[in-house]
């Protein structure tokens, strides 16, 4: 959730309340899948969570969420995470700026400009 997608801010509120809803549920097979183990569900990976719940909506279709298979909670299980104590990241973004301007107008009126007049012709 790097940069919300649409355009109006009713539109805005949903998409990040589904971005939490979807965040809660794999915190939840993770602490189901901690349950197992007797571990805690911050000593399981997020990622690795995510990577196989995507496989297996993928390759698994039709699952219900009131029963999660016993199978998918075994492989959240696996991967754990080790102790980062200690470990520090600078809070930055590292993205580098485009070399192209923002589409700030219809696709369809850039794309006429084009044609009629060429590129805008790059700035040093």
């Amino acid at each position: 959730m790097e940069q919300l997608s649409c355009q109006t801010p009713t539109m805005a509120l949903k998409e990040i309340w589904v971005h939490l809803l979807a965040y809660n549920l794999l915190r939840m097979m993770m602490a189901q899948a901690a349950l197992l183990t007797d571990w805690l569900p911050r000593q399981l990976s997020f990622k690795h969570t995510l990577q196989l719940w995507n496989a297996w909506t993928h390759y698994g279709a039709g699952i219900n969420l009131e029963k999660l298979p016993h199978g998918l909670l075994v492989l959240i299980a696996q991967q754990r995470v080790g102790n980062r104590a200690g470990r520090l990241e600078p809070r930055a973004i590292k993205r580098r700026p485009k070399p192209y301007p923002l589409l700030i107008k219809p696709r369809a009126i850039a794309r006429e400009e084009i044609r009629n007049y060429g590129h805008p012709k790059k700035l040093k």
